[in-house]
């Protein structure tokens, strides 16, 4: 479509690619008007490729082939019509449409190890600037790689590609028109690398081995073919090819074999491009007759001083034949020779080996026998003793009830007496009431114990216990007697033992902990509760009471958690006593809401804003007020303590910007700011102003300003610096004072004037989107004014 602009409907820019057509057009209201067509101030009659058009009321400037030339700022004026806009050529990066299509619809191909050279040539608005990637990565020159770049041209060269080059590239051509990004293929071909390993041993029998691998992770960039196996006896140094596989099988097995000999075996794979290098596998044994399995290794079935018996079960695997018996061997513990037992296999499955040394530990392994040999032996067996059976402990000695109260009973005893191989390794207490013939166990108790107490009994219970000696051998006799519990403890009121420690308030911070201890008394035992605000505790709480003592634990406190809490004693008899303590969570404040801003007086801003949610909760909460003068300025603190949600700023410089920021602050910290997105501003009045002629006094050689070089329109980069300048005469010097849509920018710290001599800059730091607009330079003195205007147009990266 063609650019148009319709001056009197306010479209004040058209865009055009260099080369294009573009128009403007404007409609008057009367026919018999005759317009006149300017472009940067000067009056068009003619120029190259632009034709004027008046067609009834409307009149058309159409540019058949838009160049750099025919950029500016253009005006009609006719008739009761004035108006303006300004015409843009851009010439963005541009290649040849068939190179294009060939870079990106064929991927280059180049074999591995050749050089490589990709060159595109371009055209359009200078400065272009050329990036190549990789997978996202820009790429730089190095040993093997460089990028080169002309005005008309850049070349990635690549001195000797392997298949880490391979994959997608970018060039991406750039200028202050425009964008251009041209996605292409690089495939380079190679020999495949080794198969992937390592080789399995599928099958090893004394007629054949089967081997097996899997296909390369990289085939070169072309199809596997197939694959080479080779053989290399072990012990010798020529490899012997055995055969090939096709692409899809991975297995090769191979009858060459001779029974018990071992060999190595290598894969290579094939493509197009040669041979890869090989895969070897680790020595591979050809099986020879099947000889038995190992059996489990054996068990202890008895022992004295100078024998020990033995059994075992016959191995799951048993060969090609019938076993015919089993080879036993002997060893001491900690000792790694093994030593036959008998001469000849042992047909039964178990063994008596005797003339062994008394008190020595011994260990046993068997291995089974066929026709074929002698099999794998078994683990070895528990070590065992030679020596005679171990007694039993003998019985406890003076077994007696030492004290005893309402709950629970308190026996004492003696060690038996010392006998020949009876050593006691720990005791057992058992008991069982009168009116049952069960015992239960109560404890196991170290060699070391010879008392324990029986708890959890009624007043005045009767029951029998009993305590037997441990041995190796097993428990020796037990010694009983009747016990009997104590009556009732006299009853005392239930009391808790409220000292320094414990709190009655407690200020915690929202997600640390809350933890309670209250020491209690009390007989019997009293019950305790904990309570909330009246309520049973919430379900995070957790309630622990033992030893005299009862606690109370949050691990993490939320503000709900504020409240009082009481814990309540009791002890069934009606008798009861509470404590009540207030815990209070609390935390950094949240933002305050939004802020309101009012001139209530003239030359002051009243600050106003909701307040922070926290204030439901904290008694000791604040604001703080900032202030800054622009969007890049600091902040700077205006009031501090202000415990309610207003505050007067009395120092407000009329023409200048205000952001202000409230911060909700308590013991804990500050809260995030609440602030104000637009600036305040109070208007500042201009004074007036008043020439008061002089008498004449000679020639007058006063001026009024003029624009010897008027302001240009310009299109730059987000984040890039705009110069714009003119030149100004006149007598007396005019004064220069810049707009921004007819704001003042003297006292805008984001922009920078100048006045050499007449010649008048505009520096415009880190330009972003908001800086777009119409730009005006006024020049003043005391004989008159003139003005210069321009736009200024913002390019995304």
């Amino acid at each position: 479509s063609v650019p148009r602009c319709y001056l009197n409907k306010q479209l004040a820019t058209v865009r055009v690619l260099k080369g294009d057509r573009a128009e403007l057009s404007c409609t008057v209201s009367k026919d018999n008007v005759t317009g006149t067509w300017f472009k940067d101030g000067l009056k068009l009659t003619s120029m190259d490729g632009v034709v004027f058009e008046k067609k009834g009321l409307v009149h058309k400037l159409i540019i058949n082939k838009a160049e750099d030339i025919h950029a500016g700022k253009y005006r009609f004026e006719g008739g009761d019509v004035k108006t303006e806009a300004s015409i843009f050529v851009e010439d963005p990066p541009q290649v040849d449409k068939v190179l294009f299509k060939n870079l990106t619809s064929v991927p280059t191909v180049a074999k591995a190890g050749e050089g490589v050279k990709l060159r595109i040539p371009f055209e359009g608005r200078g400065p272009i600037r050329a990036v190549w990637l990789k997978d996202r990565m820009e790429l730089g020159d190095d040993t093997r790689i460089r990028v080169d770049k002309t005005d008309t041209c850049t070349t990635l060269s690549i001195s000797s590609c392997d298949r880490r080059d391979c994959g997608d590239y970018k060039v991406r051509l750039k200028n202050d028109s425009g964008v251009l990004e041209i996605n292409l293929k690089l495939v380079v071909i190679d020999k495949p690398q080794p198969p992937a390993g390592p080789i399995k041993i599928v099958e090893s029998s004394a007629n054949n081995i089967t081997i097996q691998w899997k296909p390369p992770k990289d085939d070169g960039g072309k199809p596997v073919q197939r694959y080479l196996v080779e053989r290399q006896q072990v012990g010798r140094n020529d490899w012997e090819s055995l055969g090939e596989t096709p692409r899809s099988c991975t297995s090769f097995t191979t009858s060459k074999v001779e029974e018990e000999m071992s060999y190595y075996f290598r894969v290579r794979a094939m493509n197009a491009e040669g041979v890869s290098d090989a895969l070897e596998s680790g020595e591979v044994k050809a099986a020879g007759k099947a000889s038995p399995g190992a059996p489990d290794p054996p068990e202890i079935i008895s022992a004295s001083r100078d024998t020990i018996t033995i059994s075992w079960k016959a191995p799951c695997k048993t060969g090609t034949s019938q076993i015919m018996g089993y080879i036993v061997q002997k060893r001491k513990k900690g000792t790694v020779t093994w030593l036959p037992v008998t001469n000849v296999p042992v047909k039964d499955k178990k063994l008596k080996v005797t003339s062994l040394k008394k008190g020595v530990q011994y260990e046993f392994r068997v291995a089974a026998v066929n026709a074929a040999g002698t099999g794998q032996p078994s683990d070895p067996s528990e070590p065992a003793f030679a020596q005679d059976p171990a007694k039993s402990p003998g019985q406890v000695q003076d077994l007696k009830v030492s004290s005893n109260d309402s709950t629970s009973v308190t026996l004492t005893w003696s060690k038996p007496k010392v006998q020949d191989g009876n050593d006691v390794k720990g005791y057992e207490v058992e008991m069982r009431p009168c009116n049952s013939l069960s015992w239960t166990k109560c404890f196991t108790l170290p060699a070391e114990s010879t008392s324990c107490r029986v708890q959890g009994l009624q007043a005045r219970e009767k029951l029998l216990l009993r305590v037997r000696a441990l041995g190796d051998s097993g428990p020796g006799e037990a010694s009983e007697l009747e016990a009997c519990a104590g009556a009732d403890a006299p009853v005392v009121s239930p009391r808790l033992l409220i000292d320094d420690t414990v709190k009655s308030f407690l200020v915690i911070k929202a997600g640390n902990p809350i933890r309670v201890k209250i020491p209690f008394e009390g007989s019997p035992e009293p019950v305790v509760t904990w309570l909330k605000d009246g309520l049973p505790l919430p379900s995070r709480a957790a309630v622990s009471t033992e030893d005299g003592s009862s606690q109370m634990l949050l691990k993490a406190a939320e503000l709900s958690d504020s409240g009082i809490y009481t814990v309540e004693l009791g002890n069934g008899l009606g008798k009861r006593e509470t404590f009540s303590f207030q815990v209070q969570i609390t935390d950094i404040p949240q933002p305050p809401g939004a802020i309101r801003l009012e001139e209530n007086v003239p030359n002051t801003v009243t600050v106003t804003w909701d307040p922070s949610a926290s204030e439901q909760w904290e008694k000791n909460l604040y604001y703080t007020v900032l202030k800054r003068e622009s969007q890049k300025g600091l902040w700077h603190v205006l009031g501090d303590l202000i415990y309610n949600n207003k505050f007067t700023f009395t120092r407000v410089v009329p023409g200048r910007d205000y952001y202000f920021r409230v911060v909700a602050k308590n013991d804990l910290g500050a809260s995030d700011p609440s602030e104000t997105v637009q600036p305040w501003r109070i208007w500042k009045k201009k004074a007036e102003f008043r020439v008061k002629a002089q008498k004449y006094r000679g020639v007058n050689q006063n001026q009024p300003p003029r624009f010897l070089v008027p302001l240009k329109s310009h299109v730059v980069v987000t984040g890039s610096e705009c110069h714009m300048s003119c030149a100004v005469g006149g007598h007396p010097p005019p004064k220069i004072t810049w707009y921004k849509d007819r704001r003042d920018l003297s006292r805008d710290p984001n922009y920078f004037c100048t006045n050499d001599f007449g010649v008048c800059s505009l520096v415009v730091l880190g330009v972003t989107k908001q800086d777009e607009g119409e730009y005006m330079v006024e020049a003043s003195n005391e004989v008159g004014h003139a003005f210069s205007k321009a736009f200024l147009a913002i390019k995304g990266n």
